[in-house]
Protein backbone atom coordinates (compact mmCIF):
# COMPACT_ATOMS: atom_id res chain seq x y z
CA UNK A 1 0.00 0.00 0.00
CA UNK A 2 2.81 2.17 0.97
CA UNK A 3 5.76 0.72 -1.20
CA UNK A 4 6.34 3.98 -3.10
CA UNK A 5 4.58 6.65 -0.91
CA UNK A 6 5.91 10.08 -0.74
CA UNK A 7 4.84 13.70 -0.06
CA UNK A 8 3.85 13.96 -4.22
CA UNK A 9 0.77 11.21 -3.24
CA UNK A 10 -0.63 13.95 -1.42
CA UNK A 11 -3.83 15.76 -3.26
CA UNK A 12 -5.56 17.78 -0.63
CA UNK A 13 -4.98 18.70 2.65
CA UNK A 14 -7.97 20.04 4.45
CA UNK A 15 -8.36 21.07 8.52
CA UNK A 16 -11.97 19.37 9.52
CA UNK A 17 -14.61 20.92 11.38
CA UNK A 18 -15.60 19.94 15.15
CA UNK A 19 -18.11 17.42 14.04
CA UNK A 20 -16.04 15.44 11.69
CA UNK A 21 -13.58 15.46 14.27
CA UNK A 22 -15.36 14.12 17.07
CA UNK A 23 -17.04 10.90 14.52
CA UNK A 24 -13.20 10.42 13.67
CA UNK A 25 -12.34 10.46 17.66
CA UNK A 26 -15.39 8.35 17.72
CA UNK A 27 -14.60 5.77 15.21
CA UNK A 28 -10.83 5.41 16.88
CA UNK A 29 -12.11 5.24 20.40
CA UNK A 30 -14.50 2.18 19.25
CA UNK A 31 -11.83 0.35 17.55
CA UNK A 32 -9.51 0.85 19.97
CA UNK A 33 -10.01 0.71 23.64
CA UNK A 34 -6.97 0.78 25.06
CA UNK A 35 -5.88 4.04 23.63
CA UNK A 36 -9.02 5.87 25.84
CA UNK A 37 -6.36 7.21 28.03
CA UNK A 38 -4.75 8.41 26.02
CA UNK A 39 -6.61 9.59 23.08
CA UNK A 40 -6.76 13.24 25.02
CA UNK A 41 -3.14 13.39 24.15
CA UNK A 42 -2.84 11.55 20.58
CA UNK A 43 -6.24 14.06 19.39
CA UNK A 44 -6.71 17.20 21.22
CA UNK A 45 -9.69 18.86 20.88
CA UNK A 46 -8.13 22.53 20.69
CA UNK A 47 -5.66 21.75 18.10
CA UNK A 48 -6.91 21.40 14.33
CA UNK A 49 -7.22 17.55 13.21
CA UNK A 50 -5.49 17.39 9.32
CA UNK A 51 -7.40 14.77 6.75
CA UNK A 52 -4.94 14.18 4.22
CA UNK A 53 -6.39 12.69 1.21
CA UNK A 54 -4.04 10.30 -1.23
CA UNK A 55 -5.31 8.39 -4.55
CA UNK A 56 -6.69 4.84 -4.06
CA UNK A 57 -9.41 6.10 -1.68
CA UNK A 58 -6.46 6.64 1.05
CA UNK A 59 -6.70 8.76 4.26
CA UNK A 60 -4.68 10.23 6.37
CA UNK A 61 -5.52 11.69 9.90
CA UNK A 62 -2.51 14.27 10.81
CA UNK A 63 -2.00 15.74 13.54
CA UNK A 64 0.56 18.30 14.37
CA UNK A 65 1.66 17.97 10.73
CA UNK A 66 2.90 14.07 12.24
CA UNK A 67 0.80 11.24 10.57
CA UNK A 68 -1.19 8.92 13.09
CA UNK A 69 -3.89 6.87 11.52
CA UNK A 70 -4.78 5.85 8.09
CA UNK A 71 -7.60 4.79 6.26
CA UNK A 72 -8.60 2.91 2.86
CA UNK A 73 -12.12 3.63 1.58
CA UNK A 74 -14.54 3.70 4.49
CA UNK A 75 -12.45 0.94 6.59
CA UNK A 76 -11.55 1.53 10.31
CA UNK A 77 -8.48 3.63 10.95
CA UNK A 78 -5.22 1.80 11.60
CA UNK A 79 -2.42 3.57 13.68
CA UNK A 80 0.60 3.80 12.04
CA UNK A 81 3.88 1.85 12.75
CA UNK A 82 5.16 5.09 14.53
CA UNK A 83 2.06 5.29 16.75
CA UNK A 84 1.83 1.33 17.53
CA UNK A 85 5.56 1.16 18.79
CA UNK A 86 4.28 4.35 21.45
CA UNK A 87 1.34 1.83 22.25
CA UNK A 88 2.53 -1.54 21.60
CA UNK A 89 -0.72 -2.75 22.94
CA UNK A 90 -3.62 -1.14 21.41
CA UNK A 91 -4.17 -4.01 18.64
CA UNK A 92 -4.57 -7.69 18.23
CA UNK A 93 -1.64 -9.10 17.75
CA UNK A 94 -0.28 -12.22 14.71
CA UNK A 95 3.16 -13.41 15.13
CA UNK A 96 5.10 -14.70 11.68
CA UNK A 97 7.77 -16.98 12.05
CA UNK A 98 11.46 -16.30 10.92
CA UNK A 99 11.10 -16.96 7.46
CA UNK A 100 8.52 -15.02 6.47
CA UNK A 101 10.56 -11.66 8.32
CA UNK A 102 12.01 -10.60 4.63
CA UNK A 103 8.89 -10.99 2.97
CA UNK A 104 6.87 -8.73 5.02
CA UNK A 105 9.38 -6.51 4.78
CA UNK A 106 9.25 -6.23 0.89
CA UNK A 107 5.61 -4.96 1.46
CA UNK A 108 4.12 -8.76 0.81
CA UNK A 109 0.98 -10.03 2.14
CA UNK A 110 1.16 -12.49 4.91
CA UNK A 111 0.54 -16.15 4.27
CA UNK A 112 -1.43 -18.96 6.29
CA UNK A 113 1.85 -20.99 6.94
CA UNK A 114 3.86 -18.33 7.95
CA UNK A 115 1.12 -17.70 10.82
CA UNK A 116 1.01 -21.19 11.61
CA UNK A 117 4.21 -22.71 11.64
CA UNK A 118 6.25 -23.31 15.46
CA UNK A 119 7.74 -19.39 15.39
CA UNK A 120 4.26 -18.06 14.40
CA UNK A 121 1.20 -17.35 16.79
CA UNK A 122 -2.60 -15.72 16.53
CA UNK A 123 -4.59 -14.65 18.68
CA UNK A 124 -7.63 -16.81 18.48
CA UNK A 125 -10.63 -13.64 18.84
CA UNK A 126 -9.70 -11.57 15.62
CA UNK A 127 -12.39 -12.22 13.40
CA UNK A 128 -12.34 -11.29 9.63
CA UNK A 129 -11.34 -7.74 8.17
CA UNK A 130 -9.90 -6.35 11.33
CA UNK A 131 -6.70 -4.83 11.69
CA UNK A 132 -3.84 -6.38 13.00
CA UNK A 133 -0.21 -5.42 14.26
CA UNK A 134 2.08 -8.23 12.70
CA UNK A 135 5.30 -9.13 14.86
CA UNK A 136 7.86 -11.20 13.88
CA UNK A 137 9.27 -14.36 16.21
CA UNK A 138 11.74 -13.36 18.55
CA UNK A 139 11.13 -9.05 18.05
CA UNK A 140 10.23 -6.69 20.04
CA UNK A 141 8.21 -4.38 17.99
CA UNK A 142 5.76 -4.44 15.34
CA UNK A 143 7.15 -4.85 11.78
CA UNK A 144 3.77 -4.44 9.99
CA UNK A 145 0.06 -3.68 10.12
CA UNK A 146 -2.54 -5.60 8.35
CA UNK A 147 -6.09 -6.32 7.44
CA UNK A 148 -7.11 -10.15 7.76
CA UNK A 149 -8.22 -11.60 4.82
CA UNK A 150 -9.74 -14.54 7.05
CA UNK A 151 -10.81 -15.34 11.07
CA UNK A 152 -8.09 -16.55 13.04
CA UNK A 153 -9.90 -19.80 12.95
CA UNK A 154 -9.78 -19.91 9.55
CA UNK A 155 -6.13 -19.45 9.16
CA UNK A 156 -5.50 -22.44 11.67
CA UNK A 157 -8.05 -24.27 9.58
CA UNK A 158 -7.31 -24.07 5.83
CA UNK A 159 -3.36 -23.09 6.23
CA UNK A 160 -3.35 -21.93 2.67
CA UNK A 161 -3.64 -18.29 1.01
CA UNK A 162 -3.25 -15.02 2.25
CA UNK A 163 -3.98 -15.06 5.41
CA UNK A 164 -3.45 -11.01 6.08
CA UNK A 165 -3.95 -8.25 3.72
CA UNK A 166 -0.19 -6.22 4.52
CA UNK A 167 -1.05 -2.37 4.68
CA UNK A 168 1.96 -0.70 5.92
CA UNK A 169 5.28 -1.97 6.66
CA UNK A 170 9.01 -0.86 8.58
CA UNK A 171 10.96 1.13 5.91
CA UNK A 172 7.58 1.91 3.43
CA UNK A 173 7.13 5.29 2.40
CA UNK A 174 4.49 6.24 5.36
CA UNK A 175 7.16 5.03 7.95
CA UNK A 176 10.26 7.08 6.21
CA UNK A 177 7.81 10.14 6.22
CA UNK A 178 7.83 11.51 9.76
CA UNK A 179 6.40 14.59 8.96
CA UNK A 180 4.08 16.18 6.48
CA UNK A 181 5.76 19.35 5.88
Amino acid sequence: MFKKFSLEEVSSQNQVKASVQRRIRQSIQEEYPGLETVLEDLLPKKSPLVVVKCPNHLTLVVVNNVPLFFCIRDGPYMPTLRLLHQYPNIMKRFQVDRGAIKFVFSGANIMCPGLTSPGGVLDEEVDTERPVAIYAEGKQHALAIGFTKMSAKDIKSINKGIGVDNMHYLNDGLWKMERLD
